[in-house]
């Protein structure tokens, strides 16, 4: 089932996953409805998650309703406990905007909202990461998620990104990281896309991130806070919410100038 279900996965390009989601969505959350686990962006409760993964297929972390994995999950939790996201006017620049956040930010009145990507449907602006199509200093929040993975010149991503934020902005940079890894590893002769599979952990990844990523992230002039948000949830909401203990969440502000 699992070797089927990465099969699927690879075949088929991400824009057309996108979309097809949207048709599948509704039937598999019917079907699956129940009490056991809760997404907590959508408020629904479900008797198990969907699989999902690329090379190593996870069991119970894809969730039916909004198709949330468990960095959608914590990332909301932190948005909405922690921050004045939900409450206060923002300008918010979103890269690659995930389908489990996309309308609900949308709708948020209070938000100076716009979302950007290369190829993504769901994008405002076509742009890319490394050469952003906006003034200094234009937004205060800034939400780019499983994206530098993906850009060969990450450095030159990330000091778009400190550009592009406000002083006392703040920017959420999760990528998939390996805790066990002291430094980053990649390698630009590796283009065979099962090949970048294996080592990398997706098809379409450059690098796997080792611990560093935060001192990376810091170099580009951002102050970074690793955020292990799981240490202020209880074991059952942690259950509940099919979220990834340990999990590190970067923070990064950038300060104003004395």
């Amino acid at each position: 089932m699992h070797q089927l279900f990465k099969y699927f996965l690879n075949l088929i390009p991400r824009t057309l996953l996108i979309r097809l989601s949207y048709l599948v969505r509704p039937v598999v959350a019917f079907f699956l409805r129940g009490n056991r686990y809760t997404d907590p962006i959508d408020g629904q409760s479900f008797r198990k998650f969907l699989p999902y993964g690329y090379e190593k297929v996870r069991d119970n972390v894809l969730a039916p309703g909004t198709l949330s994995l468990e960095r959608h999950r914590l990332c909301w939790l932190y948005l909405k406990r922690e921050t004045t996201f939900f409450s206060q006017p923002h300008k918010v620049l979103h890269f690659a905007p995930e389908q489990a956040f996309y309308k609900r930010f949308r709708k948020l009145k209070h938000l100076n909202y716009t979302t950007t990507d290369l190829n993504s449907p769901l994008a405002d602006v076509k742009a890319d990461i490394c050469a952003l199509p906006f003034d200094d200093e234009s937004f205060d929040f800034i939400i780019c998620n499983h994206v530098l993975e993906h850009i060969p010149n990450d450095t030159k991503a990330m000091q778009e990104l400190y550009r592009v934020l406000t002083p006392g902005g703040m920017a959420i940079l999760q990528v998939p990281y390996d805790a066990e890894r002291k430094t980053t590893f990649e390698d630009n002769t590796i283009t065979d896309p099962k090949e970048r599979a294996r080592i990398f952990g997706q098809y379409d990844h450059v690098r796997i991130y080792g611990m560093d990523y935060f001192e990376k992230l810091a170099n580009a002039g951002f102050k970074v806070h690793a955020v292990d948000y799981t240490k202020t949830l209880s074991e059952e909401e942690i259950d509940t919410y099919r979220l990834a203990q340990g999990e590190l969440l970067p923070v990064c502000k950038k300060l104003l100038v004395k």
